[in-house]
Formats: structure tokens, C-alpha cells, sequence
């Protein structure tokens, strides 16, 4: 018997709506952050709207002009380096006028969080920003700060405690939604650091009283609310360690989007229980062992990154797959402002497209900027001139997100299976396997002579078989027991992966498959064909369900 059922245009809508809304919060889940890698940039140094470049003195600490237009206008640019997700600084608004300190042209002295930052551009302007990631098939990210709140001193200098206007500290306007003053003084006491304040008598970091439960529910409903109203698809969470640590899971619900942590230390089992309440962390453990290992040259010790890797493996929660995996960022000091050896450059830029976690890439590197610590590595973007001609390190990039976006298409385990290090006997060499890549990086620099032997006992590959070094495009193959032994070319990194890895689609090397079909494969040059494709799939499916509510339709 078929029964017709009618369906008003409102209720329609919002049925409409409703599924719209949740294609976007199911593409915001961890397991699909994995799938993506993510460009960070510092929205007040990366472009204007109106397409000015002014120039821009980072040690001045100032507003340089930076603003959500601008990062609209330069998308081709981050997503033809493969990037498709962004991360975007604190988007509310912040305190101003601090002549001693400099401007909160990075987003982090946040003073009223229900109100938008006006140098970076008004609702509209977040609203279309999001709405143009999305209708290109990216992610945008936002940093939220949830530890503090930045007021300046109305008392005089000197007296103690200070006194603050709490009335611009919206949505609070108190003191009693505070931490009582006192600056953090013992990190070895967790009490100190979370209930303790960050920064000076100069610019104060009023803490958050978290333990407050009028407060919590401000701030989980402010959460909710944000992420709803700019469709925001996942979160870098700021000083996570400065806040008690059951905080964290409803924070993480409420937000309902991914969700990863600062926590600024490169201890693993400290940062371990954060993995558990957040979806997971920026492997700062991590970063710190790559740095290491490649600021020291040869005195650098590799294999202490894979030391690290192998407990974070064990000791996170999901493991090393949702961390967040980089090399810089805007609180630390840019590789090359110690290290001028392109080959090392190379190495180091390569780590976080290679292993477990979700390679975050920020803004400058691929552009070669050379800024040490804050501020001088919040260079803008614009000063560049976006160029994309004669930079090595950007083809870099590229070539990278491209081989990992192809080592996810034809291994469907790539994601969940773990890296794992082949022993070499230099600690100057690294061998990660995650197949179908084999990565080999060293630290010796363009005048090394880096040697890596993968015996067969390994395991990884079949004898004689033929791999493509998806950076050079060169071929080498396995000897007949599926060994390999292979010399550095001027200290240059190679990310290897078998030739029947690669398909016909893309554009970064072609070479003669191996079986049957001797077709040319290639490299994948470009997910944007495939995010796309997935999405009609999901739309086509999603379109369907809807035929069976359209006025007039009839049902089974």
C-alpha cells in the first residue's frame, strides 16, 4: 500500500537544514581531521582584503592589517600546495592599547569573547570565510582560548594586588569568575600552574576560575555557540595544561567539533591524560626531538625522535593519529633562523607529512622565512608576494601533501596503521616506515654522504620490486631478498612508496607501472577532484532521503 505524505516548504527548509548541518558536523570528527593537513597562519600577518601589502616591522609588535578577506582572496595559493583545512588565530575580541606590550594583533589576550575581533573584519566576514573553505571541500580550524581573559591595571603601578575594570571582561563582568592574583611560580605544582596567572603586572592573564560552575556552563554554551553560529569544523585549544583536566570532555562535547590541545611541554606522560579528554594534542614531545635532531646537525640524535614517537604511540589516547604534528608555529623560533642548509630545511620540513599524526604546516615555511623567536616569526605573508615560482621548499610541500594524499588512497590501513622505525647504525639517519611509504631522513646536511639499509628482514618489500622517490621522481629497487641500501643524495630526504601506489591521475612523476597493464601511473598532484567527488556522493545520497519529504512525493 503506498501512503502519500505531504510536506510544508518551511518544513522542508528545515529539514534541508538539518541535514546540511549534519554533513558539516560529521566531516568535523576526528577520523576525518586525519584525512586532511592543515595550513596555520597568523590572520593579522597573512594578507589583507583589499590586496595591499604594507610593510610590517614584527619587532614593533603592532597590527600590521591582516585580516578574513584577505585569506579569502589568497585560497588558491594554500590549497594548490595541497593544504585542505586552515588554522586560523583566536578570532574574539582582544584588549587594546598596550603601549609597553604591543598590540593583541595575535588574538590571544582576549578581553570580550561574545564579540569578534574588528581588525580582523566583522560576522559577515567569518561567515563567508567558512562558507569559502567549505564550498572548496576545506576544513577551517579556529584557536580558542578558554585559560584567561586580559584586562590592564587601573591601579598605580607597583600596588599590590592589581585592581581591573571587570566590567569589559565579557561575558563575566566580575571578579568572582576569576582566579584570585598570583603569578605562576612552580610548574612542578599543577595546582600553581592551573589556578596560578600567566604573564606580568604589565599584561596580566586573569585566570579563568574553571572550577566555577556558573562559569564552566558560560564557557561550554559559549563553545557550542561559536562553533555553531561560524560553522567552524575544528578547534586548537590554547594553554590547555592551565586548566584542570577533567574541564576538558564536556568542553570537547560541547564543541562537538575535533578538537586538539596545546599543552606545551616535552614530556609525554604529562601530556598523555590530555589525549583523553580532548580528541588529542600538538605533539609538542614530539616537536621538540625533530628540532633537536635537526638545529645540532650530526650531533642531532634521530633516533631519540623515534624514542619519543614510540612511547607517544603507546601512552595517547588513539595513539600518535589525531596529534597534530608539526615543526613550527608562532611560539617558537623558525628552523632557519639557526640553520641555513636547504638539505636539513628539507629533512625537517618533511616529518610532519610522514608519520602518524595530522601535518600542520606554518604559514612562511614554504616561502623560506627565517624569523627566530616571538615576535620575529610573525613575519606577513604578503611581503612574499605569494610567489610560487622558484621556491623549492613550497614545491616541497606540495610534493608531500600529494604523496600522502596518495598513500591514503590505495592503502585504506595508512591511517590507522602505526610508524614504525627500521634501527640504522648512525643516529645521524632516520628509517620510518608506514606503507606504503619509506621515509629516510639524516641531519648531515648537503655535503653528507647518509647511507640507510633496510634489510629484508624488515619485511616491508618483495625482492626486486621498483620504488619511486616521490621527490625527485627517481627509482631504485629492492634487491632480490627485498633488501635496500641507499646514499643520500647531498643529504636530501626520500619518501619512497611502490610503484603500484601510484594511479594516473596526478602529475608529480610518471614512471612505467609494474603487472600486467603497463599503463604510465602518476603520482596524485590533486585531492580537490576527490574531496569533491566524495561530497556529491555524500550529497546525492543525502538528496535522496530528502526526495522521499517533497510535497507530492509518493512512498512505499
Amino acid at each position: 500500500m503506498m501512503k502519500k505524505y505531504h510536506m510544508s516548504s518551511f518544513a522542508f527548509n528545515a529539514a534541508l537544514s538539518t541535514l546540511l548541518f549534519t554533513i558539516s558536523a560529521l566531516a568535523a570528527s576526528a577520523d576525518d581531521w586525519s584525512k586532511r593537513s592543515i595550513y596555520q597562519l597568523v590572520t593579522d600577518r597573512f594578507a589583507l582584503g583589499n590586496g595591499s601589502r604594507p610593510s610590517c616591522d614584527t619587532s614593533e609588535k603592532k597590527y600590521c592589517g591582516g585580516n578574513w578577506q584577505g585569506i579569502i582572496s589568497q585560497l588558491d595559493y594554500i590549497q594548490e600546495m595541497g593544504f585542505d583545512a586552515i588554522w586560523i588565530s583566536p578570532v574574539v575580541e582582544n584588549v587594546e592599547g598596550t603601549p609597553s606590550s604591543g598590540d593583541a594583533y595575535h588574538g590571544y589576550w582576549a578581553q570580550d569573547i561574545t564579540s569578534l575581533n574588528a581588525h580582523f573584519g566583522n560576522s559577515d566576514d567569518l561567515k563567508n570565510l567558512s562558507s569559502a573553505l567549505h564550498a572548496r571541500g576545506m576544513y577551517l580550524m579556529v584557536d580558542v582560548v578558554v585559560n584567561h581573559l586580559v584586562a590592564i591595571p587601573t591601579n598605580p603601578s607597583g600596588v599590590w594586588p592589581e585592581t581591573f575594570n571587570y566590567s569589559l571582561l565579557q561575558p563575566f563582568g566580575g571578579s568572582d569568575s576569576f582566579h584570585p592574583q598570583c603569578f605562576i611560580s612552580d610548574y612542578s605544582n599543577q595546582t600553581n600552574v592551573e589556578q596560578c596567572w600567566l604573564g606580568d603586572a604589565s599584561i596580566p592573564l586573569l585566570d579563568i576560575d574553571t572550577e566555577n560552575s556558573t562559569v564552566v556552563d558560560i564557557m561550554y554554551n559559549w563553545i557550542k555557540n561559536i562553533v555553531s553560529d561560524y560553522d567552524i569544523d575544528g578547534l586548537r585549544v590554547d594553554t590547555v595544561k592551565h586548566v584542570r583536566q577533567d574541564f576538558w570532555p564536556d568542553f570537547a562535547l560541547n564543541a562537538g567539533v575535533y578538537t586538539v590541545g596545546e599543552v606545551f611541554i616535552g614530556n609525554v606522560s604529562y601530556v598523555a591524560p590530555y589525549t583523553r579528554g580532548l580528541d588529542s594534542v600538538l605533539d609538542y614531545p614530539t616537536y621538540f626531538a625533530v628540532y633537536n635532531a635537526f638545529n645540532n646537525g650530526t650531533s642531532g640524535n634521530m633516533s631519540a625522535i623515534a624514542d619519543v614517537v614510540t612511547q607517544a604511540q603507546y601512552e595517547y589516547n588513539h595513539g600518535t593519529f589525531y596529534v597534530g604534528s608539526f615543526v613550527e608555529n608562532q611560539d617558537n623560533p623558525r628552523l632557519q633562523s639557526t640553520v641555513s642548509d636547504q638539505s636539513i630545511v628539507k629533512n625537517f620540513i618533511t616529518w610532519p607529512f610522514i608519520n602518524d599524526g595530522i601535518p600542520i604546516l606554518y604559514y612562511g615555511q614554504e616561502q623560506g622565512y627565517q624569523g627566530g623567536n616571538d615576535p620575529a616569526n610573525r613575519e606577513a605573508l604578503w611581503l612574499s608576494g605569494f610567489s610560487i615560482d622558484n621556491k623549492p621548499l613550497l614545491t616541497h610541500v606540495k610534493s608531500l601533501n600529494s604523496a600522502r594524499k596518495q598513500a591514503i588512497s590505495y592503502n585504506s590501513s595508512f591511517l590507522t596503521t602505526k610508524a614504525s622505525f627500521i634501527p640504522q647504525s648512525s643516529v645521524s639517519t632516520l628509517a620510518i616506515s608506514k606503507p606504503p611509504m619509506l621515509t629516510l631522513l639524516s641531519n648531515g646536511g648537503n655535503s653528507s654522504n647518509a647511507t640507510w639499509n633496510i634489510p629484508s628482514s624488515a619485511g616491508l618489500y618483495g625482492g626486486n620490486k621498483t620504488l619511486v622517490d616521490v621527490l625527485t621522481c627517481d627509482t631504485v629497487t629492492t634487491g632480490s631478498d627485498g633488501s635496500l641500501n641507499l646514499t643520500a643524495s647531498n643529504g636530501l630526504p626520500k619518501v619512497l612508496m611502490p610503484s603500484e601506489a601510484f594511479n594516473a591521475s596526478g602529475s608529480l612523476c610518471t614512471i612505467e607501472a609494474e603487472g600486467p597493464s603497463s599503463l604510465p601511473v602518476k603520482s596524485n598532484g590533486s585531492f580537490r577532484t576527490v574531496v569533491h567527488a566524495g561530497a556529491e556522493i555524500l550529497a546525492a545520497i543525502m538528496w535522496a532521503s530528502l526526495i522521499a519529504f517533497v510535497p507530492g512525493t509518493m512512498l512505499l
